[in-house]
Parts: C-alpha cells; sequence; structure tokens
C-alpha cells in the first residue's frame, strides 16, 4: 500500500513542482515586492508598505489605463456576448453550406493575434479599406487613420477584438443550444408558443450556465487585453491598458518591479470582484426565472 502510495506521489511530482515553481511561487513573491521599490536591475530594496497602492490611487497614467481597460471591457463584452449568440442561433439551423459558415465565423478566433492585428493596422491606416467604407456611407475618416485619433484609436482595437472573438463564443452557444432538448420546443409549438416566446421561455433560461461562463471568461480576458495595444498603438493615443501599464512600469524602461506588481494586484482584485459580481447577478437571475 505504501509503495502505491509512493507511485503515485512520483506520478503527480512533476505537476506539484511546475505548479508551485511557475505559479504558487510567482504570484507570493510578486505580492511581497508589491510592497517594496525593487527594481529589475537592483538588488537592494527597501519595505515601503502601502505607498506604491496609494501613488498609484493619484497616478494619472494608471488612471487613464483603468478607464480605457474599463471602456473595453464594458464596450465589448454585451455586444460580443449577443452577436455570438445570434450567430450561434443562425448556424444553429439546417440550411445547406452550414458547416462553412461554421468554420468562417470561427476561423479569426484561432488565428494568431498578432496576425490580426497587423491586417487591421493596415486596414484602419488612413486611405485603407475601412476609411474607404467610411466615406462610402458619408463618415469622414480621421486624418491620419483609425489609429492615430485619439477619438477613434481605442473603439477601432475594440472593434476588431469583437469581430475576432464572436466565433469562439458562438461556438460554445452552439454547445448549449445543442444540449436543449427539442422535446421541449416541440411541446411549446402544440401549445401555440411563438418563437420568440420559445426563446426567452426555454433558451435563454437553459442558457444561463453557458452565458455566465461566457461573461466570466470574456470579462477576464478584456481585463487583460495587451497584444493588441502593443501590436497596433503601442500604448499611445490614449489606448494604453492596465497590462500594458504595467508592461511599460516593469519591463521596459523603468524597471520598477514593486510598482508594476502592486498595479497588477489591483487589476487582479478588480477581476475577482466583477467575476463574483457576475455570479451573483446570474444567480439572482436564476431565481427570478
Amino acid at each position: 500500500m505504501i509503495k502505491r502510495k509512493s507511485s503515485a506521489f512520483l506520478f503527480v511530482l512533476p505537476w506539484v513542482v511546475t505548479l508551485f515553481l511557475f505559479w504558487v511561487y510567482p504570484i507570493i513573491y510578486s505580492f511581497i515586492i508589491g510592497f517594496t521599490d525593487r527594481q529589475l536591475l537592483s538588488k537592494d530594496y527597501s519595505w515601503v508598505g502601502i505607498a506604491n497602492y496609494t501613488k498609484l490611487l493619484s497616478d494619472q497614467q494608471f488612471l487613464l489605463a483603468l478607464k480605457n481597460t474599463m471602456i473595453f471591457v464594458v464596450g465589448t463584452i454585451p455586444l460580443t456576448t449577443v452577436i455570438a449568440l445570434v450567430l450561434a442561433l443562425l448556424v444553429n439551423k439546417q440550411f445547406k453550406g452550414r458547416a462553412i459558415f461554421r468554420a468562417g465565423f470561427f476561423l479569426p478566433s484561432i488565428t494568431s493575434m498578432v496576425v490580426i492585428a497587423l491586417i487591421f493596422t493596415n486596414l484602419y491606416q488612413r486611405g485603407g479599406y475601412i476609411a474607404m467604407l467610411a466615406e462610402m456611407v458619408g463618415y469622414t475618416a480621421p486624418q491620419n487613420g483609425f489609429l492615430f485619433d485619439k477619438a477613434t484609436a481605442l473603439y477601432s482595437i475594440m472593434g476588431m477584438d469583437i469581430w475576432m472573438a464572436v466565433g469562439y463564443y458562438m461556438l460554445i452557444f452552439l454547445s448549449g443550444l445543442k444540449s436543449i432538448p427539442d422535446e421541449l420546443y416541440e411541446a411549446a409549438e402544440i401549445s401555440g408558443a411563438s418563437k420568440i416566446k420559445q426563446f426567452f421561455s426555454i433558451t435563454l433560461p437553459l442558457l444561463k450556465p453557458v452565458m455566465l461562463f461566457i461573461i466570466v471568461i470574456n470579462s477576464i480576458k478584456s481585463f487583460q487585453v495587451f497584444v493588441e495595444i502593443f501590436v497596433m498603438t503601442k500604448g499611445k493615443f490614449e489606448t494604453a491598458t492596465i497590462v500594458y501599464y504595467i508592461y511599460e512600469m516593469g519591463l521596459t524602461t523603468k524597471f520598477n518591479f514593486g510598482y508594476a506588481s502592486a498595479a497588477a494586484y489591483i487589476l487582479f482584485f478588480i477581476i475577482a470582484f466583477f467575476s463574483l459580481f457576475q455570479f451573483y447577478l446570474m444567480r439572482k437571475r436564476n431565481t427570478a426565472w
């Protein structure tokens, strides 16, 4: 029996070592140095307590990054969720070429973010394809391109992110729709319920767990947006988000690890709060349904 337990422990040991070495230890260490003035290229540092956190709350660059992140989250999650649900309802129907449409909608979500960002950078530039389409419908495109104007840069990145993400969430919604028994719709049709009533009485309530999962993971992803900003604008034109701000503070010219770690933990607590709040709202709606 002891030999069997030892063998089992040896099998899980690599995973346990990896967990502590690359997850637990960095999390604890970064939390500790968030209370110090640790610099990347210096071994000497001192304890500053909550000074990093108080300084962040008055740091205009951090507050702007926080504002941009919140705009990104609030602006992308509802649209992404609604569009993904509509697409899932459409491709769930029987029609010729359905598999092609499913694959086409899903393809952007498995394409490299860097590749997508570079493509859209060209599309958004002055005289680009999107600028031409905007002028065709009577909208005057920014003189230097959509990504080089404070009024449009962040929203342009948000539009690209929505386009790229809807296919992935559509697939999750589609799996949820497949799990709903057809007998429920047949019974509703016999009782005379319309398609709209079936959607709000059957489809939407039964998709609630799937929707909660999508909203939570999409929230976490949106709060951590970085690659798009790094590739397309380098945080200029008021597009810097919290993760990009952390990158600048900790890994570029400033190398202020303590300050960056404090900013990272503020982001962690914001994500945790929003996730728990979403669970609470969905649970409350469940009792109402």
